[in-house]
């Protein structure tokens, strides 16, 4: 069972619920340890001097705050201690707001809250019912680790969700960190119509288990390769995808396809034993099939799909992947023959 990374209570009002707080995610990249290349050596970082060369020890390290033209502010560990927000162990709510009314772009890191003791059971479930009915989420601060955190608790399914955010300073402005925005552009209305129905054609129920890290599985699948001394070749170069020249045109492409992959993953039909032809009409019937849903993995799907010319594959499930690769396999099978 996960353990509490922090302790306290949620306050609002003359209300305390007593709560802990729990990570809501967890890390799945891939890490690595750096060695001497030919040998079993680890390579390990240290922190020396830059006139020495010598190895400091970390009691001996103090902070600089950089001003410029090689200046610096020197700030001691017991100085920034002074300024430090005290120990605290209260979430304090100062606001609810609408969940519509924050921008995505403010949101950090997610955290679960759940109650401890029986105490707090009631306060707790009646707060997220509330919330949740109201669609409304609570503003708050509070101190983690010697740090204060601007937080946004909002109601789920079964839990409340702490999603620490950023401050309004900490978010940039596009315009005026990017030369190129805003962008000046004038479209025909039907342009515009397209436009919105792509968009339509694509548009389907946010489920994030449809969606992979394939770049994690490739290196797992390396990984599991090299471990058993299979020597690994990597592909020619990706050919990249040709600059739009017509913007309608492709609009109107991009519409057929999808509507294209929406028809091409039916229920697969049930496997029925035949006799394959002989001769000429049977070796393009078997070549036209040789493409099979054997692969076992999501990623070996896709690439058969790229070879069959399926789009809108990224987009697939395993299962609509492995429905697809079958049908128009089956429908070139039947061309042949």
């Amino acid at each position: 069972m996960a353990k509490a990374i922090w302790t306290g209570s949620l306050s609002f009002g003359l209300v305390n619920v007593p709560v802990g707080l729990y990570s809501a995610t967890e890390d799945r990249s891939i890490h690595f340890n750096q060695f001497r290349a030919g040998t079993s050596e680890r390579i390990r970082n240290k922190r020396v001097g830059e006139e020495t060369g010598e190895e400091v020890a970390y009691s001996d390290i103090v902070k600089g705050y950089d001003l410029g033209g090689g200046e610096y502010v020197i700030i001691t560990p017991e100085e920034l201690n002074s300024v430090a927000p005290g120990p605290s162990r209260t979430i304090e709510v100062t606001d609810f707001v609408e969940l519509s009314a924050i921008d995505p772009i403010y949101f950090d890191k997610p955290y679960f809250l759940a109650p401890q003791g029986k105490n707090g059971d009631r306060a707790y479930e009646l707060l997220r019912k509330v919330m949740a009915e109201t669609n409304k989420v609570a503003i708050a601060t509070f101190v983690m680790r010697e740090k204060q955190y601007l937080v946004a608790v909002r109601p789920e399914n079964s839990a409340l969700v702490l999603e620490t955010l950023l401050f309004a300073d900490e978010v940039r402005d596009p315009v005026k960190e990017i030369d190129v925005l805003p962008v000046q552009a004038s479209f025909e209305d039907r342009e515009i119509e397209m436009a919105k129905l792509l968009i339509d054609s694509m548009t389907t129920a946010w489920q994030p288990e449809r969606y992979h890290d394939t770049y994690r599985e490739r290196v797992e699948k390396l990984i599991e390769q090299k471990r058993r001394g299979t020597v690994v070749v990597s592909e020619g170069p990706r050919a990249e995808p040709a600059p739009v020249v017509d913007l309608l045109a492709a609009l109107q492409a991009s519409v057929s396809a999808a509507r294209q992959s929406s028809i091409a993953a039916p229920a697969p039909a049930k496997a029925q034993r035949s006799r394959e032809p002989s001769g000429r009409a049977g070796r393009s019937r078997r070549k036209a099939g040789a493409i099979e849903t054997r692969a076992t993995s999501r990623t070996e799907l896709v690439r058969q799909a790229a070879d069959l010319g399926i789009t809108g594959r990224s987009k697939m499930s395993r299962e609509q992947l492995e429905q697809a690769v079958t049908e128009v396999s089956t429908r070139r099978r039947r061309k042949a023959s």
